[in-house]
């Protein structure tokens, strides 16, 4: 699947909840279910500056992809996180550092963070990009 046809996937999901309660539950059952860090990895350097919540990311090169797991201490975060990276994992650095998300405003979910939230989430995706843009670089 393409970057775009992932986020298409998670907007369809969305269009048919109506309430914010019900989107809410949908973004901490995505964080429930991903892989998640191991306890060795919850690094600082892998903690995501600009979160209120703790959010750890590591990014590793597979094949020329670059594959991304995430784990927070919230469960919002944690939601956020993980469909971040279902979107943006196993894509090339190229792909990654190209896309524009669209899906984050799509299904609303800019608008109804609080501002601290909002910030984290731009900074987990900055980072997303700079994990991108590192192994680039190495190529």
């Amino acid at each position: 699947m393409t970057i775009n046809e992932k986020q298409d996937a998670i907007i369809a999901e969305f269009e048919f909840l109506e309430d914010w309660l019900d989107k809410y539950q949908q973004i901490i059952d995505k964080g429930m279910s991903s892989a998640g860090v191991s306890a060795k990895e919850k690094t600082p350097q892998n903690l995501i500056e600009g979160c209120q919540s703790k959010v750890w990311i590591v990014a590793e090169m597979h094949e020329g992809k670059v594959v991304f797991r995430a784990e927070s201490n919230t469960d919002i975060a944690g939601g956020i996180a993980a469909m971040l990276v279902d979107v943006l994992s196993g894509h090339t650095p190229e792909e990654i550092i190209q896309t524009e998300l669209y899906f984050l405003e799509k299904i609303g979910l800019k608008e109804h963070l609080s501002p601290t939230r909002a910030n984290g989430m731009l900074a987990m995706i900055k980072q997303l990009k700079l994990f991108a843009l590192a192994f680039q670089t190495k190529q």
